[in-house]
């Protein structure tokens, strides 16, 4: 009876000393999270604030520049039917069309071909002033200006060239565009521009859109069934009004037309997850040229192309570019590069 008694009175005891101890000395599930979250936010702002080598964008800035410039020589062969006021579109019925009280677009002022050719004009000024990287913080805010002017006014001939030259020209708007390969550079005496996190900033914008058009654009294909049973490539390659290869001869590869229809949804829809990782960056990237080269080539959409691939061009790393120029090494190391990031 007494042992019992004492061990009641030694656990009792021991229940009051557990108590006593400091909340701290026990475990918190509180810790775990808020270790969660500080991982978290340090990853975040690893990601979007750490300094970046410009290089990568002063080489997007180049492409875009280039194909803007050729849309721009394409408005001034007919700028009246584009943005003028007896145009193709009526500004009237422009505004009918896009039902957006807050849409913008400098043609709307334009009261004259004359006024229309000089806008035009000045869009074409900007575009080869971002190309050579001369004044290039304004020639890049000046040519976005332009861009989203051109697809305000004349909505029916605005595609997906046109959306993803938006896409690119907000970044190089953003970032130092200007800091490597260009006429400022060179004037300032700065051949070899210093990482900033505004380059950073841009590449990051331009990345995260690119895998939010490929990831939607792939999602709005599953719901078509030619993707799920393999014949939607045979159906663009047999239309007549797109096509400028001939390449009705697949009809009698069904196996291949399957393959690469197939392979061609995975990319997509894959894209916004398997860019990232070093080990599958380089056969997405492989695959995005493949996919856009070819239909520039079928299709007849070689300008959209061209500027898919230019987008790509965000996951490609300054060591990279480096290691592909040889002008632009500093050192002479001629091995590849082993991040890509």
């Amino acid at each position: 009876m007494t042992a019992l008694v004492t061990n009641a009175t030694g656990g009792a005891g021991d229940r009051r000393h557990a108590s006593a101890e400091p909340a701290a000395a026990r475990p918190s599930a509180a810790g775990p999270v808020r270790s969660w979250l500080a991982d978290w936010a340090s990853a975040w702002n690893g990601f979007w604030f750490s300094p970046a080598d410009p290089l990568p964008l002063a080489v997007i800035r180049i492409a875009t520049g280039l194909i803007l410039s050729w849309s721009c020589l394409v408005w001034l062969l007919d700028p009246d039917a584009f943005f003028g006021p007896r145009g193709w579109l009526a500004p009237g019925d422009v505004w009918r069309l896009n039902d957006q009280p807050w849409q913008w677009s400098w043609f709307f002022v334009a009261d004259g071909p004359n006024a229309v050719r000089v806008l035009g004009g000045i869009a074409l000024v900007a575009a080869v002033l971002l190309t050579v990287g001369l004044a290039t913080p304004l020639a890049a805010v000046v040519s976005l200006a332009a861009l989203v002017s051109a697809a305000n006014r004349a909505p029916l001939n605005t595609f997906g060239l046109d959306d993803t030259l938006g896409l690119l020209l907000i970044g190089l708007a953003v970032g130092p565009s200007g800091a490597r390969l260009s006429v400022d550079s060179s004037l300032a005496g700065q051949g070899r521009g210093a990482a900033s996190v505004r380059a950073n900033i841009a590449l990051r914008l331009i990345q995260v859109h690119l895998c939010v058009v490929y990831f939607f654009s792939g999602c709005g294909k599953l719901f078509g069934g030619s993707w799920w049973d393999g014949t939607a490539l045979w159906g663009a390659a047999a239309n007549v009004q797109y096509r400028t290869i001939d390449l009705t001869w697949t009809a009698g590869l069904p196996l291949f037309v399957n393959a690469v229809t197939l392979v061609t949804l995975f990319w997509e829809v894959a894209y916004a997850a398997l860019i990232w990782p070093r080990l599958t960056r380089p056969l997405f990237l492989a695959l995005a040229v493949a996919v856009h080269l070819g239909i520039g080539l079928a299709m007849g959409m070689m300008e959209f192309g061209l500027a898919m691939i230019t987008a790509n061009l965000a996951f490609v790393s300054a060591a990279t570019w480096r290691w592909l120029l040889p002008s632009l090494r500093t050192s002479p190391r001629h091995s590849p590069p082993t991040d890509l990031a």
